[in-house]
Formats: C-alpha cells, sequence, structure tokens
C-alpha cells in the first residue's frame, strides 16, 4: 500500500494552485472585483500587483555599489531566485499570461526592482523550483541567491543558512463561518466547540492555549473541518493560518479572523557566511515597509480574506 504524505506545502499547492485559484477566477468579474492573485487585475480594497511592484523603492547608485552582494547580483542581469509557482496567495503562475503574483512573488519583484531600478521587474528574475528538501543545498552551492517560499524560520534551518527578515508572520490560526462576529480572538474560542485536525499545530494549540473549549473535534481531512463550521457541529476551525487560508479561498462559507496565537515565522534564505546579503535584504525590507508597500501587498494577496485590516509587519531581526 503506498503512502502520501501531505505537508504544509503540498496542501497548500493542492489547495490553492487547484480548487481556490478556479473558485476565485469564476467570482471575479470588471474592473473593481477583488484583485486576486494569479490575476494581477484591480481591487477595490486596493492597488493592482503590477502598479504595487512599479511603485516599489529603488536602491541608490551608492547603496548597490557598497554592498558586494547587490552589486554582484546587479552586474550579473538576474536575481536568482528560489521559489515555488504554485500557491496563488504566496506565489503562482498565471500559465495564460506568464505572470507570477502573490505575496512571496511580490517581495522578490520589488526587491529585483530595488536592485535593477527597472520597470518590468521578473525581466531581471531567474526562478529555480524549490522543495522542503533543496532549498538549504541551492543556497550552499551558491545555485540561487536567496530562497523567498513561505520559509519557516528554524534553528535547525539556521546551522545551515542564515535567514534575512522575518517578512511574515503565520502560525495557528482561527476560522469561523461566514458572517459569524461573535469570535474574534483566541478568547472567544473558551466554552466553544472547535475542530481542527488529528495530530495537527491546531490540535496542539488549542491543548496548550484555548482555555477550557466546551469540546475539540478533530478529523484526519482539512474538508471534513471545514464542513463542521459551516454546517454548525463546531464554531471555529483552529490551524495553521496558511491552510485557513487556502481554505476561506476554497469554501466561501469560512472566514479567516485575527491575527495568529502562536509564532510561525517566514524569513527570506541566503548564503550563511553573506553578511552583505543579509545586511541589505534586511534594508531593502524595512525599506518597503516604512513606506507602506508592504501593507499594499498584504492587502492585494490577503486582505479579502482576513478581517481587521493588514497587521504590523513582523520586527526585522538584527
Amino acid at each position: 500500500m503506498t503512502s502520501i504524505q501531505f505537508t504544509r506545502r503540498r496542501l497548500l499547492g493542492l489547495g490553492l494552485a487547484a480548487g481556490a485559484t478556479a473558485a476565485l477566477a469564476a467570482c471575479s468579474s470588471g474592473e473593481d472585483a477583488p484583485a486576486l492573485p494569479g490575476q494581477g487585475s484591480s481591487s477595490a480594497s486596493g492597488p493592482s500587483f503590477d502598479s504595487i511592484i512599479k511603485a516599489g523603492p529603488k536602491a541608490s547608485d551608492s547603496d548597490i555599489s557598497g554592498n558586494p552582494w547587490a552589486k554582484k547580483i546587479k552586474d550579473s542581469g538576474a536575481l536568482r531566485w528560489g521559489g515555488t509557482l504554485t500557491s496563488s496567495l504566496f506565489s503562482l503562475k498565471d500559465p495564460t499570461s506568464g505572470k507570477i503574483t502573490g505575496f512571496d512573488a511580490g517581495i522578490v519583484q520589488l526587491l529585483s526592482r530595488y536592485i535593477f531600478g527597472s520597470d518590468d521587474a521578473m525581466s531581471t528574475v531567474k526562478n529555480t523550483e524549490v522543495s522542503v528538501d533543496t532549498r538549504e543545498t541551492l543556497l550552499i552551492n551558491k545555485s540561487v541567491d536567496l530562497v523567498v517560499a513561505t520559509y519557516s524560520i528554524t534553528d535547525e534551518r539556521k546551522k545551515k543558512i542564515s535567514f534575512a527578515g522575518p517578512y511574515y508572520k503565520s502560525g495557528v490560526g482561527i476560522a469561523v463561518k461566514k458572517g459569524d462576529s461573535s469570535i474574534k480572538t483566541i478568547d472567544d474560542l473558551t466554552g466553544k466547540v472547535l475542530v481542527t485536525q488529528s495530530n495537527s499545530t491546531g490540535l496542539a494549540a488549542i491543548k496548550d492555549k484555548v482555555s477550557k473549549p466546551k469540546q475539540v473535534l478533530t478529523f484526519s481531512g482539512n474538508a471534513e473541518c471545514q464542513a463542521a463550521v459551516v454546517q454548525g457541529r463546531a464554531a471555529a476551525y483552529v490551524n495553521d493560518q496558511s491552510l485557513l487560508l487556502a481554505a476561506a479561498a476554497q469554501k466561501k462559507q469560512i472566514q479567516v479572523v485575527g491575527e495568529p496565537f502562536t509564532e510561525d515565522l517566514y524569513g527570506i534564505g541566503v548564503d550563511k557566511d553573506d553578511k552583505d546579503a543579509l545586511t541589505f535584504v534586511n534594508g531593502f525590507l524595512k525599506k518597503i515597509e516604512d513606506d507602506g508597500t508592504w501593507k499594499k501587498l498584504w492587502t492585494y494577496s490577503f486582505g479579502t480574506l482576513i478581517s481587521g485590516g493588514a497587521p504590523t509587519p513582523p520586527a526585522i531581526a538584527a
């Protein structure tokens, strides 16, 4: 009997690239429809993906010449990005137009614009597909300049590579039935029937963080957990927020509320010994956070799926 392991990355890819993209595209029509990753259209909630990238900051000539990592990349003519192209919220390639959009893709294209100054940011990006098993190897072998791919910062990974950022905070979050305003934070879960996947980070988080839930239902599948909320058998679905966002995009009857109540920080992977890369990328991240570009990109990617507006970006590490 063949065993298939569904990691978080595989679930994100399956949930977003297939069902979610089709479902989201089906409800978009006209200039005022929500801008959805992979489409580059305008949005009632904010500017289009293309306009966000084209309005991004540009580094000065002295910023580039004074940083060996950035100068080497500019002299080479391309930023070599290790990433994936199958997650519509983070990084998805449209098979028709060839455009690559999403939160991670936006970070990369903004960095490319920052270095090269081009309005066509992807023209100076060279993509290499990465997996959980190849990310560190590609950085160690210097096959890519950086990895931006929902890359969680862990102590084990930091033994092999370095992380700029963090630039995004995930963690265990909460999804409720669409329109339910009774639950906004973890405190509102007390006394409620909750649902999560068995053996998930959500189950551990409920045990550690939620005070006296009435009952905790567990199912092996994501779809069963969503159904329990939609049908009213559970008040909230608790799991990794990235998976909940995928579920919300796929099934319009649920919505993500509040911010994660555990912490999973995403960083930009670079060569372990390259302090110039860390200095330059962290400086770039601070620039797009300070000028509001990060917030615009977050709103484009997640704004229609998470209530409460854009969060404060995670603090960039020293």
